[in-house]
């Protein structure tokens, strides 16, 4: 094993597990396609990591994000369209070019300017190829969530958006009555996915509006729910089978464990 990698000494190792003489098997099978999952699925552990501030795990979850970087990288390198010396080289110039406060002579007063010259530098950049929309580029492989999120961002930033916190909860209100009179009118699937979709993206838009990240509120719901859930499990009586009532009180006691900070 070597215990002190350099970037070279990884390609070299990721370009002999894709070596069709004596490479693994596993890694020659694999396309772009196959392997942007596991590229989603690390961001997502590097990202659990910072959660849970276990920046040894975070250093462990980086390297198995960089080795999604260095795979793709070799597997256009063998269709001839970049390698990842180009990748390098490609983030470098886009990092310079949009900070010319920093590598050349403009200057910024605050993170918000920087923030809105970074948009017009962005603008700028989809106007040179061809796609002048203010929502190009938004990456359709995103959570859609997130993707949700950045649409409505795009679409704020020229002024198209509810004026504040009550409108957005107003709408959502309008969107959550036109689901119910779907459900009671025994909607087909179709219809009820297309008004869930309404509420998501109203819910989406009231989480930027409250500068609240919908994936961590969602992981520590989920999480508040495990932990109660399994307090619940360890009372010595089985749940299969138990009275919702039964079970409804129970839970009631894990709220009040929890909020006493006994779980």
């Amino acid at each position: 094993m070597v215990s002190r990698c350099t970037i070279d000494e990884l390609l070299r190792i990721m370009a002999r597990l894709r070596d069709p003489q004596g490479g693994c098997p596993w890694d020659l099978e694999q396309d772009f396609r196959s392997i942007a999952p596991y590229t989603i699925e690390e961001a997502y552990e590097v990202a659990d990591a910072i959660e849970r501030g276990a920046l040894e795990d975070l250093c462990d979850e980086l390297g198995d994000l960089l080795l999604q970087v260095v795979f793709h990288a070799q597997m256009a390198s063998e269709r001839g369209a970049f390698g990842f010396a180009d990748v390098v080289a490609a983030i470098c110039d886009k990092m310079v070019r949009r900070h010319p406060h920093v590598f050349g002579d403009e200057t910024v007063d605050d993170a918000a300017e920087q923030t809105r010259r970074w948009e017009q530098h962005k603008a700028a950049e989809r106007a040179a190829r061809g796609d002048s929309s203010l929502l190009a580029d938004i990456p359709r492989g995103l959570p859609e969530w997130l993707r949700a999120r950045k649409l409505q961002k795009r679409a704020a930033s020229i002024g198209f958006d509810w004026p504040g916190i009550s409108q957005v909860l107003d709408k959502l209100t309008e969107e959550l009555g036109e689901l119910r009179a779907e459900i009671d009118a025994g909607a087909a699937r179709s219809k009820l996915e297309d008004e869930f979709g309404d509420v998501l993206f109203v819910l989406s838009n009231l989480a930027r509006k409250l500068d609240i990240d919908p994936g961590s509120a969602l992981r520590a719901a989920n999480a508040k729910f495990e932990r109660r859930f399994r307090w619940m499990e360890l009372r010595g009586q089985p749940l299969a089978g138990m009275p919702l009532k039964q079970q409804e009180a129970l839970w009631s006691l894990a709220r009040e464990q929890d909020h006493e900070g006994r779980l």
